[in-house]
């Protein structure tokens, strides 16, 4: 299966490269360039791509609007954020907006194309950091749901997943979960795989969130 790749970047020599990197790949494919958000919302509702890397700063709509828009309108398109600087309020901002992964424009080739196609197989990009900072700004926002059922969906996983689901909600890499549980890392994959099919979600982030609102993690 090749993956279809939306760039969208204000600066055209950066377009480019991106572009060259990607159509060496014999499973990747550019299939359109955007130089702003506006034209980015435009081409990811004409092209449906699999994958979007999503500049954050361009002039007019900004990279977060237009991701928000992008997986609004093609919900199984995935956003990429890019960004020069490595600051947290970009992240939080991004992954808030739908966004499945957080990359800096630094990043080495082979990193770059190894994030493609995790966020186009259906995880997420995102490092435990970032994931816990989310956590601790999210936290005051998602309802402690006190008395009320939990989600259905939950009856879908196994007692292993569910196990998975939890460490996935505390913040903890694949690797760190494997550690943890005792698994092999590509297990926790396979698993989280399954997860994220059962409960109808589009990615790690999506489940950490899952988790805490249906109350499988108990806060510190």
């Amino acid at each position: 299966m090749t993956i279809r790749i939306l760039i969208a970047d204000d600066e055209a020599l950066l377009r480019m490269a991106f572009s060259t990197v990607l159509e060496a790949q014999p499973d990747m494919a550019a299939v359109g360039e955007a130089a702003d958000g506006v034209q980015a919302v435009r081409l990811a509702r004409e092209l449906r791509p699999d994958v979007v890397l999503m500049d954050v700063r361009m002039p007019g709509t900004d990279g977060i609007e237009a991701t928000r828009q992008v997986v609004r309108i093609s919900p199984r398109s995935r956003v990429l954020i890019l960004t020069t600087f490595d600051l947290d309020e970009y992240a939080f901002a991004g992954l808030n907006a739908g966004a499945s992964g957080f990359l800096l424009k630094n990043t080495r080739p082979e990193e770059l194309l190894t994030a493609i196609r995790s966020v186009a197989a259906g995880d997420a990009v995102v490092s435990p950091r970032i994931t816990r900072r989310l956590l601790e700004s999210l936290r005051p926002h998602i309802p402690d749901g006190s008395g009320a059922a939990q989600d259905e969906r939950l009856s879908r996983l196994s007692a292993r997943e569910r196990e998975v689901l939890i460490q996935v909600g505390c913040g903890l890499s694949n690797t760190e979960i494997a550690a943890t549980l005792y698994l092999a890392e590509a297990t926790v994959k396979s698993h989280l795989g399954r997860i994220l099919q059962k409960l109808e979600l589009r990615d790690r982030i999506q489940a950490v969130v899952f988790a805490h609102e249906n109350r499988l993690i108990h806060p510190a």
